[in-house]
């Protein structure tokens, strides 16, 4: 019987550790519209001259990733050969990226090694013209030493997978998200859908 519990504790403790090391994540960040490709498009840019920073915030891939910054199309020498492979990555590590100037244009590449295929935060420049990232601001992770900044999460699939967002992610500081056209005309668009309605509704109660 002692024998017997022994081996159920031990198996229990395998069981939390393996399930821990699959799970390596920070403080959750989720995309709300899972299975569904990401409509927003970003455009990153630097939001003060100084270094760029990033810090591992984790991964669910089987495949191996590994990270390229580009400041207005070039890649940094600190990432020419790629940073942050997902595989030995831990969370809350920290690389510097990189020197910038404020104003210059970033773009993050997920280079997948399994496949030899790279995915853009930038989607027109992906081969199969699809959203390979997921942007948000971050408040944070004390416990793993991440401090707030930008959060950005990939697809590392060719037409984006399962579209969670959560193949690899890094929180970058130093950078701003500024919507593309796109999105201003889709939030445009809305906006007017909803004047238009509130005026129907106005006319509505009027006209009882």
């Amino acid at each position: 019987m002692r024998n017997f519990i022994r081996s159920i504790t031990l198996m229990s403790i395998l069981g939390l550790s393996i399930l821990s090391a699959f799970s390596a994540r920070a403080a959750a960040v989720t995309y709300s519209n899972f299975g569904s490709q990401n409509s927003d498009s970003y455009s990153f840019t630097a939001t003060s001259t100084g270094q760029i920073n990033a810090y591992f915030h984790g991964a669910t891939a089987a495949y191996a990733n590994t990270l390229t910054m580009l400041v207005n199309g070039v890649a940094t020498p600190e990432t020419s050969e790629g940073v942050f492979h997902n595989h030995s990555s831990q969370v809350g590590d920290f690389l510097n990226l990189g020197f910038v100037n404020q104003g210059d244009v970033i773009t993050f590449q997920l280079n997948v090694l399994t496949t030899g295929r790279t995915w853009s935060s930038d989607h027109s420049l992906n081969s199969d013209q699809v959203n390979h990232v997921f942007s948000t601001s971050f408040g944070g992770d004390v416990e793993n030493n991440i401090p707030a900044g930008t959060y950005v999460g990939f697809e590392d699939l060719i037409r984006g997978g399962d579209f969670d967002y959560d193949d690899e992610a890094f929180v970058f500081t130093n950078i701003s998200a500024v919507p593309e056209p796109e999105t201003y005309a889709m939030l445009l668009a809305g906006l007017l859908m909803i004047s238009y309605q509130l005026r129907r509704t106005k006319m509505v109660k009027f006209s009882v």
